[in-house]
């Protein structure tokens, strides 16, 4: 199965895999999943991180970096992507997630959370 990471869930199977749940462990040691990262969360990264933010203390080129020699696939931001975020409901105001929702969206993947309020969405999204 494909899995996109969200953002908070890359942070932490990067830099702080205690905060990741039993379910979120499982999901990401399974050699059958396929783990994505998208670019939108390595753009958030470099926002929130420039911004000072202490939840986004790290470096979003060495993340990469890491994410790619660790398997992961990196998922480009197409423009079909940032148009279908118009056919989300408003139940998550977080541009970021909205995107990323969208992409598993118009991939036809599954987008795992930690985030009680994006995982309303009805669709491909898993909360872990």
């Amino acid at each position: 199965m494909k899995l996109l990471l969200d953002t908070q869930l890359l942070l932490w199977a990067a830099g702080q895999p205690e905060k990741l749940s039993a379910r979120a462990k499982r999901q990401l040691a399974d050699p059958e999943n396929e783990l994505l990262f998208s670019a939108a969360s390595l753009w958030e990264i470099a926002i929130k991180s420039s911004l000072g933010r202490d939840d986004f203390r790290v470096e979003p080129r060495v993340l990469r970096r890491g994410l790619l020699d660790n398997g992961y696939v990196e998922l480009p931001i197409t423009s079909e992507h940032a148009v279908n975020v118009d056919t989300l409901p408003l139940i998550h105001k977080d541009p970021f997630d909205r995107l990323l929702l969208a992409q598993a969206l118009v991939e036809g993947i599954t987008l795992l959370t930690a985030d009680a309020q994006l995982a309303r969405y009805r669709g491909p999204v898993r909360k872990v």
